[in-house]
């Protein structure tokens, strides 16, 4: 990733030499990408990303920066894979609509129709949910609500679906948009019903052999022994650590696909020529119109910082206004991986940008610096203006840290004896926590995460700093209420990158103590 030398064609594959001539790349890939790009990734400590722009049905850009895992030498190219996460959504999108037109189900079919015990918290949406609502954002539950449950699990695809129905919405159903990763899953659980596939078998069948993403994964298992695959890093909440590869394939139709650009560039060519790729129609057009149909507003305001107006989410896609063009794109974030992919059919253009650090949004500012380039307008340094949000929330968290730091360095003495806060607790939509003492820690277990601990150190007023093993889960305050002597419950929280509440775990009746 740390290529010092500046773009030129002889950097470029042989192959992109007849697409396109010097003279129709913008000035800023031309001239200044390349530094552009290192000295982002050295100021957001991005170990290494990958890239691709398609303009003009032809692959005008591609190249690898840095590297696959800190410490280590192996570089990251156009093959490198990562996790695209919520990428996958748009394939899962357009799977469905493409049974729809043709007629093997409709987008306003009822979930029920297909899932007759599918139940959502009120039951007046359960009788309404449909196809299309799964795919787009607008039941009404908060952002990521329920994550903490589902990602990473070990819960099964359908204990999942069943689990939505504890999810009590703060918004109102199809009025209020909420990120909802499991309804997604629902859409999947359909799509098998209906062909009598997997998710996976389906998208590969329909879109990637077609496509010629020979080297796409539907599933995040097995990952870490895949060859040339960039591995996870973080730093929220220490120097920049390598992490665990999420496992999230319980909820692949919204986030467990795996790919590289490379094959994305095939993936953004059929989105920007009506669905034909290598001069075969691949999807009719009206599917990938009917992606992009927006089905809920996210924002109807002029921006302050971008040339865009209003803010849509289609089926599995998000779409604005960007300097008078149409842009559809979406990002996606799994635990050290944050990547996204756009296209803008009116220009021909499509860009793909993936890294390995999720604590950054150089990734982002990165394809705004492409798109304002190739849309003529006046630069902005995106980057830098990111930075500052950044900082002021680095800074927030690091105070929060150190805060907590010496809380415990204070030594302070519980009002219980360790043994009393041990135990099992239990929390509606999560299921079980066990408590132990572990020499001076307290450990929390979790019923389904089997992977994750999390070690527990007193601070003050019945408020323990609780550190995941997985650091990209964080740290904590988790707070234990206490009545006649004992305790009745604990408050657990993780990063906001999986759930931004926190999770109240009520003391199991039968007072069970696991030691």
């Amino acid at each position: 990733m740390k290529l010092k030398t500046r773009f030129s064609f002889i950097f470029l594959p042989a192959l992109l030499l007849s697409f396109i001539s010097f003279s129709q790349i913008p000035a800023f890939i031309n001239d200044s990408i390349d530094s552009y790009i290192e000295r982002g990734m050295r100021q957001w400590q991005i170990p290494g990303l990958s890239m691709a722009i398609v303009k003009d049905g032809k692959t005008v850009f591609m190249k690898g920066y840095g590297v696959r895992e800190l410490g280590k030498d192996d570089k990251v190219d156009e093959n490198t894979l990562f996790i695209i996460a919520s990428n996958s959504k748009l394939f899962t999108g357009t799977s469905i609509a493409k049974l729809d037109y043709e007629k093997k189900l409709s987008l306003n079919d009822k979930i029920t129709k297909y899932i007759p015990w599918f139940r959502l918290y009120d039951s007046n949406a359960t009788d309404m949910a449909n196809i299309r609502d799964m795919l787009c954002h607008r039941l009404g539950t908060k952002t990521f609500q329920g994550d903490f449950t589902f990602w990473d699990s070990n819960l099964l695809k359908d204990s999942i679906v069943w689990k939505m129905r504890y999810l009590k919405p703060p918004g109102e159903f199809r009025q209020d948009y909420g990120y909802c990763n499991s309804a997604f899953l629902v859409a999947g659980q359909v799509l098998e019903k209906v062909t009598g596939q997997t998710w996976e078998s389906y998208v590969q069948e329909n879109i990637l052999s077609p496509l010629d993403m020979t080297n796409t994964y539907m599933n995040t298992a097995g990952l870490a022994k895949r060859a040339n695959v960039a591995w996870p890093h973080n730093n929220l909440y220490s120097s920049l650590t390598k992490i665990p590869f999420d496992n999230v394939d319980n909820l692949g139709p919204a986030t467990s696909m795996v790919s590289n650009v490379k094959d994305l560039t095939h993936w953004l060519m059929l989105q920007l020529d009506s669905g034909r790729y290598d001069g075969k129609q691949i999807l009719p057009w009206q599917v990938l119109q009917k992606t992009r149909d927006a089905n809920i507003l996210t924002g109807s305001r002029k921006s302050t910082a971008f040339p865009t107006h209003f803010r849509a989410y289609g089926l599995g896609v998000y779409m604005t206004d960007y300097a008078g063009r149409q842009v559809y794109w979406h990002t996606g974030g799994a635990f050290g991986h944050v990547t996204n992919v756009c296209f803008v059919p009116e220009e021909k253009l499509g860009i793909t940008i993936l890294t390995n650090n999720d604590n950054q949004n150089f990734f982002e500012a990165l394809r705004y610096q492409i798109l304002d380039a190739y849309l003529n307008v006046p630069y902005t340094d995106h980057s830098k203006y990111q930075w500052g949000f950044f900082e002021q929330g680095k800074k927030e968290t690091d105070n929060a840290l150190t805060a907590m730091k010496a809380r415990v360095d204070k030594k302070n003495q519980p009002e219980l004896k360790p043994e009393d806060y041990t135990g099992e607790y239990v929390n509606t939509v999560y299921g079980k926590i066990n408590i132990s003492k572990s020499g001076s820690f307290l450990i929390c277990r979790f019923q389904h995460h089997p992977d994750l601990v999390g070690y527990m150190e007193y601070m003050d007023n019945n408020e323990f700093r609780i550190t995941y093993s997985n650091i990209g889960y964080g740290i904590f305050p988790a707070k234990f209420s206490i009545k006649d002597g004992k305790t009745i419950s604990v408050q657990i929280q993780v990063n906001d990158f999986v759930e931004s509440d926190a999770y109240l775990f009520v003391r199991d009746p039968s007072g069970a103590v696991v030691q």
